[in-house]
């Protein structure tokens, strides 16, 4: 397989491999730096690194998973090769490489089964019109008197006086 590339500072891209080894192995993947290794990188968030086999998705299956839980727009899916896909799987989120550049050079036993891109939302809305989103609308409150942080402070003052005189008093 030949090399594949990462975008520094890449967003919202999943990469799918299938994973031809044995289930002791793959589930070892699940390990910190155990996806580095057989990906051939470095530095690798584990958070950002699915590894399961495609049975535990049961209905759902990996359509299902990159569309509905990954939020892949279906027209980047092809159903009928994912459906087909056995075995167990590893998903790698862009944020796994923590805004790096990598190279990537998968270990024979993974392959890249696909690229997808995650769907971008949409911050854009129309004006806010409620009373309260107007700048300045919020009830105006009157200054707080600083008076009874003052007193708060002579009151300690005069205990600690008392305390240390206590003291002097019985050491003398």
């Amino acid at each position: 397989m030949s090399d594949l590339i990462v975008a520094p500072h890449e967003y919202g891209v999943l990469r799918l491999f299938q994973l031809d080894m044995r289930p002791e192995a793959a589930k070892f993947l699940r390990e910190p730096g155990a996806a580095d290794q057989v990906l051939g990188v470095e530095g690798l968030d584990p958070v950002q690194i699915d590894v399961f086999p495609v049975s535990d998705l049961e209905e759902l299956g990996l359509y299902g998973y990159l569309n509905e839980g990954c939020g892949v727009p279906k027209d980047q899916l092809d159903r009928a090769a994912l459906e087909s896909v056995e075995g167990w799987v590893m998903v790698v989120r862009s944020a796994a490489f923590q805004g790096r550049a990598a190279t990537l050079q998968p270990d024979p036993k993974v392959h890249l089964i696909g690229l997808y891109t995650e769907e971008a939302t949409s911050w854009t809305g129309g004006a806010i019109k409620t009373e309260s989103a107007k700048p300045f609308s919020a009830p105006q409150t009157p200054p707080q008197d600083d008076k009874p942080g003052r007193i708060g402070s002579a009151m300690l003052a005069v205990v600690v006086l008392v305390v240390i005189g206590g003291i002097l008093w019985l050491i003398l």
